[in-house]
C-alpha cells in the first residue's frame, strides 16, 4: 500500500511541474492544483497510514492515529482553495485585458498589443 501510495503522491508531483511550466495560464492553474494534491497527500502520510484507529488514544487500544498531519491537510486544503482562487482571478484578468492566456516569457511586449490595455466591449459589437 505504501508503494501504491507514494506512486501516487509521485505522479501527482511530476503532473504538476509538468503543467506548471507551460506557457499558458490555464495548464498552469491545474498544475498548481495538482501540485497542492500531492502535497495533501504527503502531509497525510506523513501520520503514517493506519487503519480502523481513533484518533486519540483510547484506553481499551494499543495505538491511535495522529490527529495532526489531519489537522495540516485540513488547513492546507483552505489555503489551496483560496490560493487557486487569487490565480483564477489574476488570469481571468490578464485575459480580459490580452485576449490572450498566454505568458510572454521573453519581456517583450507583443506589437500588436503594445497600444495598451484591450477593451474587450469592442469584440462584442
Amino acid at each position: 500500500m505504501e508503494y501504491l501510495f507514494a506512486s501516487a503522491v509521485g505522479v501527482l508531483t511530476a503532473g504538476g511541474v509538468y503543467l506548471l511550466l507551460r506557457l499558458r495560464s490555464f495548464p498552469v492553474i491545474l498544475g498548481l492544483t495538482l501540485l497542492t494534491y500531492a502535497v495533501n497527500l504527503f502531509l497525510f502520510a506523513s501520520g503514517r497510514l493506519t487503519l480502523n484507529l481513533p484518533p486519540v488514544l483510547d484506553s481499551g487500544l494499543s495505538g491511535y492515529a495522529d490527529p495532526l498531519p489531519q489537522a495540516l491537510v485540513l488547513t492546507a486544503i483552505v489555503i489551496s482553495f483560496g490560493m487557486t482562487a487569487v490565480v483564477v482571478m489574476m488570469a481571468l484578468g490578464a485575459w480580459l485585458i490580452t485576449d490572450d492566456d498566454g505568458m510572454n516569457m521573453t519581456g517583450e511586449e507583443a506589437p500588436d498589443r503594445a497600444s495598451g490595455p484591450h477593451d474587450a466591449s469592442e469584440d462584442r459589437r
